[in-house]
């Protein structure tokens, strides 16, 4: 069996669908085998495929703040594993960032999860995730994320945490009001046994 440090350098050097990235690709993944939370996002925007590091942009600020987490926690990836579903910025559309690419999930996203071992939580963010991690789980990320009780305490859907999304927090206010204090506490408790 592949060891994650190699499969980590294959995943890096990764050029599957290079000619589809109009940026050219720069794979950014955390994970070490010890990390107890996954975040499962949808792919890298443009800053994030400049700087390299995960969430690095606005998005990022929501989502640590949802979680209840600093900057230096959430680059812990002894803690907490980063594992979009496409791992190359897939470049602009009209309405925002596009889909991630489809073969980086079909090559990559099975081995890498085998190997950690050791998750309690899931964070399943946006409809692509979600469509891979809670199959059939609902028709949107309104109502998958509404249904956020059925996959408690392992998994926890949630709207991309982008500033584009401020209107549908504005429109689901019971998301930060029900949701997002319970999440915090799963958090650090999940944190808290990591030692």
């Amino acid at each position: 069996m592949t060891s994650l440090a190699l499969l980590l350098a294959e995943v890096r050097a990764c050029a599957l669908c290079a000619e589809h990235l109009p940026l050219g690709p720069r794979p950014v993944v955390q994970l070490h085998a010890s990390a107890r939370i996954l975040i499962a996002g949808q792919a890298p925007g443009r800053k994030v495929h400049q700087t390299g590091v995960p969430f690095n942009d606005p998005s990022g600020d929501r989502l640590r703040a949802w979680m209840g987490v600093s900057r230096e926690v959430f680059y812990d990836a002894k803690r907490v594993a980063i594992a979009p579903m496409g791992f190359c910025f897939p470049g602009t559309g009209s309405c925002g960032d596009l889909a991630p690419r489809p073969e980086c999930a079909a090559t990559w996203r099975a081995p890498l999860l085998a190997r950690l071992k050791s998750l309690q939580l899931t964070l399943v963010i946006g409809q692509y995730a979600q469509a891979y991690h809670l199959p059939d789980a609902g028709n949107s990320v309104t109502e998958v994320v509404q249904a956020w009780r059925k996959f408690w305490p392992d998994a926890v859907p949630l709207p991309h945490p982008s500033p584009r999304n401020n209107l549908w927090l504005k429109r689901n206010p019971w998301f930060e009001e029900e949701l997002l204090p319970i999440l915090r506490k799963r958090v650090a408790e999940v944190l808290e046994h990591n030692g």
